[in-house]
């Protein structure tokens, strides 16, 4: 299980809105196929493995990450192809929350004759599924807020400087982290003031996340990288019902999807927002500011992990925080999270904290 839970965490990133999922197919003690859900969902892990294991499949046992589908999508549910190979066996951690599968594929599988383990490796499973189960849930993606600042936490110097707080070693784990959450997401005072182009570099990556900028008036550069690559790579901007028309189809005409948020406080709700992403598909989204939108994000409770990078440089008050305004003033009200990871990243800091409720 451990194997098929290690082939699942392959498509992280890029197999939304379907769950990253990996079989393993083992017969007298040998792996006679494996597989795991390709770039965007299609085809499902489960197939994919009883292709390659061929007529060894029958009498074997199937390990996979999460209960198989037994629904008619755009593909016949994993749960029949088991059972028509002649699998005699299936072990999985968890039962499927989504509606149209929720116990019904153990329920066939069963039906057919076929032994059901269930429960193994289910908390790893649980966090490795993570954003998919929290889509069905709750309506929203997974979210984490990434940090990168100096030690007494400003993310730039007071004329804008920024490039490079961090060092190489953890901008390049940046990217990876990127690449394994279907979208990354920053504000759109970041958006005009560093013309990011927020895609995967140096490791190979197709496809690329989600690009996603949350900006209520779309008051964002049309020349600028993501406005010049719109129709290559995908962007994604969530605006307020009040945003330009002009700017609504110049954006479009370029290739981006707008997404209209509703509007809490003359700003983009923060729920709202994460519900339409979530709509849209998204189960995982890496945050990467600024610090208005991760000062909402974190004031409304909607930050399930923060990863920290924190650099051995002192860059003083007048610098920019990492942080917006949150106006709290009690620290009792403050966020807390739970401290996961520790550990240096060449010259810098990394540490990882989960959300405490």
């Amino acid at each position: 299980m451990a194997l098929a839970l290690s082939l699942g965490r392959r498509g992280h990133g890029r197999t939304w809105p379907n769950p990253a999922v990996g079989c393993l197919i083992v017969k007298d003690g040998r792996i006679v196929g494996r597989g795991w859900t390709a770039a965007g969902g299609r085809p499902h892990a489960e197939p994919q493995a009883l292709e390659r294991a061929g007529a060894a499949a029958r009498g074997a046992t199937a390990y996979v990450s999460l209960e198989p589908c037994a629904h008619h999508g755009k593909t016949p549910p994993c749960a029949g192809a088991l059972i028509a190979a002649g699998i005699a066996r299936v072990v999985a951690p968890l039962q499927d929350d989504d509606p149209r599968v929720s116990g019904r594929g153990f329920a066939m599988l069963r039906a057919a004759g076929v032994a059901v383990t269930t429960g193994v490796l289910a908390d790893q499973a649980e966090r490795d599924l993570a954003g998919f189960f929290l889509r069905i849930r709750a309506g929203r993606p997974r979210v984490t807020l990434k940090l990168a600042s100096s030690f007494d936490g400003r993310i730039a110097t007071a004329t804008g400087e920024s490039q490079w707080i961090t060092g190489p070693e953890a901008r390049r784990l940046v990217h990876a982290m990127r690449a394994r959450h279907d979208a990354v997401m920053v504000g759109a005072g970041t958006a005009r003031a560093d013309d990011p182009a927020l895609t995967v570099r140096g490791l190979g990556i197709t496809p690329q996340p989600v690009r996603i900028v949350v900006s209520r008036r779309l008051d964002l550069p049309l020349t600028g990288q993501l406005a010049r690559t719109a129709g290559e790579t995908p962007v994604w901007i969530c605006h307020g019902a009040d945003a330009d028309p002009g700017l609504l189809s110049a954006w479009s005409d370029l290739g981006a999807r707008l997404l209209p948020c509703a509007l809490q406080a003359g700003r983009i709700d923060p729920a709202a927002l994460l519900q339409a992403l979530g709509q849209a598909g998204l189960t995982s989204v890496f945050c990467e500011g600024g610090g208005a939108l991760a000062a909402s994000l974190l004031g409304a409770d909607l930050v399930d992990e923060v990863i920290g990078f924190t650099a051995g440089v002192m860059i003083g008050a007048e610098g920019q925080p990492a942080l917006g305004a949150m106006g709290l003033a009690r620290l009792a009200d403050a966020p807390r999270f739970r401290l996961i990871e520790a550990r240096a990243i060449g010259a810098d800091i990394l540490h990882r904290w989960q959300a405490q409720g």
